[in-house]
């Protein structure tokens, strides 16, 4: 009984880490395509085959370490996002605010919204 439970278990983990890994693959083809890059091209670039990042892109494969930060480098997109599909327009956003100030200015911001956060923390 206990090992039915555990095998079942143990099925829709790799059923959901297989889709997981679909998803993950659809990502880094919008992410080729919009960079207007062909498979060879990206594979080249984050130092794989170009019918390895097939595979990827079919669900079949997955990146190592290197490459996703190469693919990071390239596409302006987060680990986060390339991986897991979290948003990170929040992150692309502020870097483009942020070009504005120096950084002097952007340390006293910082500190100024941790002495509000404290401020509201203590109400």
């Amino acid at each position: 009984m206990v090992e039915e439970v555990c095998e079942k278990i143990n099925e829709r983990d790799v059923k959901a880490e297989k889709q997981e890994q679909i998803e993950r693959g659809t990502r880094i083809t919008v992410i080729r395509e919009t960079l207007q890059m062909n498979k060879t091209e990206l594979a080249r670039k984050i130092g794989i085959s170009g019918q390895f990042l097939g595979l990827i892109e079919e669900g079949k494969g997955n990146l190592s370490y290197r490459s996703v930060k190469k693919l990071m480098e390239l596409s302006g997109h987060s680990a986060d996002y390339i991986l897991y599909g979290l948003d990170d327009s929040i992150i692309s956003d502020t870097k483009k605010l942020l070009k504005k100030y120096d950084e002097k200015e952007i340390l006293y911001a910082m500190s100024t919204l941790k002495e509000i956060a404290i401020f509201l923390k203590q109400r």
